[in-house]
């Protein structure tokens, strides 16, 4: 229910899977999950190291390849709104507070 009316810049699950802004999402997202699961599950590391390689420990240290990954992901999902890629999360959330609120409107969901 959390997203029920978020504005996404597809209904999900009618996303145009050729477009290019989706590919470069899907693109963006596997690099992440990879990246992510490769830190968090690297071979031949002891029980007890392994262990200390939570999401949590990984996203609090915040490493660089980590930044970078998510600035990409964030790029292509700022292309598919057609929004600048250097945004403020303040714009962002304003932007997207509006563009529901346009959505609800155009659907005669909004209150006044």
């Amino acid at each position: 229910m959390t997203f029920e009316t978020f504005p996404f810049p597809w209904p999900p699950g009618h996303e145009p899977l050729d477009d290019p802004r989706v590919q470069a999402i899907a693109a963006a997202a596997q690099a992440l999950v990879a990246q992510r699961d490769a830190w968090l599950n690297p071979p031949g590391l002891p029980a007890a190291e392994l262990k200390q390689r939570t999401l949590t420990n990984l996203y609090n240290a915040r490493p660089d390849w980590l930044d970078a990954a998510h600035r990409t992901l964030d790029a292509a999902v700022c292309a598919a709104y057609g929004w600048p890629a250097d945004l403020s999360d303040e714009e962002i959330l304003a932007r997207l507070l509006a563009l529901n609120l346009e959505r609800a409107q155009g659907e005669g969901l909004a209150r006044t």
